[in-house]
């Protein structure tokens, strides 16, 4: 893993790097403030604050390296992502920025996501779309051997990835698209054409460079339940089981 994540890091640097980072936590910031719970983890990239606009009290990063905070005190080092430390239905929302397309096991990180997510939790996933044209450049890349995205991602089409998680009833709620300028090196050519992401999202959505994907974890035969208009006096106290307790180990 340590190869595909420095790769990663490099290319993050480049202008087409800032480019979708600005984008993608522009996008985090507008999407978690409307999701409530108390406990909120971003799996990877912290170079990328997905949760810097939650309101949740409680927030983390998970990163399986040391040493790669970026200044930010809410990182925190996992052995393995593909096993979280993290009780069973104990967390409100979960953010995956580009971990599932340089991971090996992307499945069984999905499948992780379940467990730790609580009934109606969030799960926000961000990718490279592969019916783009910074993805048909990178396909067209691998043959001469000079890429423009990092060469290690195995990137999955949204279509494959709501496959995934519909097996794991996860219900998809919204897929956004964004950074429809061309697949450009330089800072100066990806400015001037700032104007294809209003043009991009009217004309040709689904084709933009990057997805982020919004879902709830359903569970079967859970029934919410409205308001009780009917007051009644209760004959006992009773007691009330707590929910959303993280299980503070660490890896060191």
């Amino acid at each position: 893993m340590e190869k595909h994540i420095i790769d990663l890091d490099a290319w993050l640097q480049l202008p087409a790097g800032q480019y979708v980072k600005r984008w993608e936590e522009n996008l985090f910031d507008q999407l978690t403030p409307d999701i409530f719970g108390y406990h909120a983890l971003q799996v990877g990239l912290p170079q990328i604050d997905a949760l810097r606009a939650s309101r949740m009290p409680h927030r983390w990063i998970a990163q399986e390296e040391a040493g790669r905070s970026f200044g930010n005190p809410r990182v925190a080092v996992l052995h393995d992502f593909a096993e979280f430390p993290f009780a069973s239905q104990s967390l409100d929302l979960v953010v995956l920025p580009h971990v599932l397309e340089f991971a090996e096991e992307p499945h069984q990180i999905l499948r992780e996501v379940e467990r730790i997510l609580i009934p109606e939790g969030r799960v926000i996933i961000s990718g490279f779309n592969r019916a783009s044209l910074w993805g048909m450049r990178q396909a067209t890349d691998r043959l001469r051997k000079r890429y423009y995205l990092p060469k290690e991602g195995e990137f999955i089409s949204p279509a494959r990835l709501r496959d995934w998680m519909k097996l794991l009833n996860m219900e998809v709620s919204a897929t956004h698209f964004g950074c429809y300028a061309p697949p450009f090196r330089s800072e100066k050519w990806l400015q001037r054409y700032q104007f294809t992401e209003k043009a991009g999202t009217r004309w040709w959505p689904v084709f933009g460079a990057v997805y982020v994907i919004e879902a709830v974890k359903r569970v079967r035969g859970m029934h919410l339940i409205g308001p009780a208009w009917k007051k009644q006096r209760a004959r006992r106290a009773q007691a009330v089981p707590a929910v959303n307790q993280v299980n503070k180990q660490t890896h060191e």
